[in-house]
């Protein structure tokens, strides 16, 4: 991620996002030029259940042994294992001991090797792990990547050498909680086909080299908590179906440094009853600010800064009583501060400067 303002907040504990407010996972590694051809995004593992040596069953013929070999498989595709992370892998040590490897009744449910400076492709074989439910592989120098197995709930490839398009098999992820893919270097359009992954709660692609729209598909996730599509360069507006209906569940919405731009309608803050992050800064937004923002009661941070937005700004943002950051420089605002700003009593960061504003602060 670029660096930016000090008080961008994000959901924390998540990857590349988590580590910092102003950090950026590291895609430098001079070793990428030297890996295995780079794959598609996920094209490995994302083929249909059951072809090959790829099971996604719920039981699978070996159990614990076929657990093993998957793991062993994987460990021989790492290309630098610098810090020794997997070096308790191998069969004199019980499985669900080896470092990373968490198990229930014996068989493996969750791989968690962050930050551990592993390079490498991602071996197919992680698909026959049929009781996996989360992967966390972030932080690392990997290139290609996974996964087929329908039960996996979480999957974290952020901060890694990731390259290619993200295909459309990965809506075949059904029962997918999380996705996170930040810090990559991914390219090509976000995919409709997400939408196929109906329990979304967390999308985060940020920090990519994504093109194209916002696919209206973004709008409809049931569960969404945590839309974060920053740092990339996307163009458009905000599809409809984000403030078409009820985003009763989202809390966070990243959308800054892209190219988006257009309007934003009157009714946009009235669709968002829990959201507690918007920020939108740095694009193209343009026209006067919608008084249904002072709709959304829980709004903790607001940054519209670094846009083409006119007019004066909203008495209505003196109902935003949990606000804490109002950040709106570097727009063509005019006018006056408006009083009821005053009201704001959890606010501790104010920033209108390089506007056309008049009068004090009140």
């Amino acid at each position: 991620m670029q660096e930016r303002l000090p008080f961008r907040a994000i959901r924390p504990s998540k990857g590349a996002l988590a580590t910092s407010l102003l950090g950026k996972g590291d895609r430098g590694l001079s070793q990428a030029t030297r890996l295995a051809p780079i794959f598609m995004l996920l094209s490995l593992l994302l083929i249909s259940c059951g072809v090959g040596s790829i099971r996604c069953s719920s039981t699978t013929v070996h159990g614990n042994i076929t657990d093993m070999i998957s793991l062993l498989d994987f460990k021989q595709d790492i290309t630098n294992d610098s810090r020794q992370a997997l070096r308790s892998w191998h069969a004199s040590v019980p499985l669900c001991n080896w470092e990373g490897v968490h198990c229930n009744s014996g068989r493996v449910t969750k791989l968690h090797l962050s930050e551990q400076g592993l390079l490498g492709r991602i071996s197919p074989s992680l698909g026959n792990l049929t009781f996996l439910r989360t992967l966390d592989l972030s932080k690392n120098g990997f290139t290609d990547t996974l996964t087929n197995c329908s039960k996996l709930r979480m999957l974290d490839l952020s901060a890694n050498l990731l390259m290619g398009e993200i295909p459309l098999a990965i809506g075949r992820l059904s029962n997918l909680r999380e996705v996170w893919l930040s810090s990559n270097n991914l390219t090509g359009t976000i995919p409709p086909s997400l939408k196929n992954s109906s329990q979304l709660e967390d999308i985060v692609l940020t920090d990519n080299k994504l093109t194209g729209t916002i696919p209206d598909e973004m709008g409809i996730f049931p569960s969404l908590v945590y839309l974060g599509l920053a740092g990339n360069m996307l163009s458009g507006g905000i599809p409809e179906t984000l403030y078409k209906y009820n985003q009763s569940s989202l809390q966070y919405l990243y959308l800054y440094s892209n190219m988006l731009g257009k309007t934003l309608p009157l009714n946009f803050g009235d669709t968002f009853p829990d959201l507690k992050h918007l920020c939108l800064d740095n694009n193209n937004f343009e026209g006067h600010l919608p008084a249904s923002l002072g709709n959304i009661s829980r709004l903790r941070l607001l940054n519209f800064s670094s846009n083409n937005f006119i007019g004066q700004v909203p008495g209505s943002f003196g109902n935003l009583a949990r606000l804490q950051y109002l950040i709106l420089q570097r727009n063509n605002f005019w006018g006056f501060i408006p009083i009821e700003l005053g009201d704001l009593k959890q606010l501790t960061h104010l920033d209108l400067s390089d506007n056309n504003l008049q009068g004090g602060v009140p």
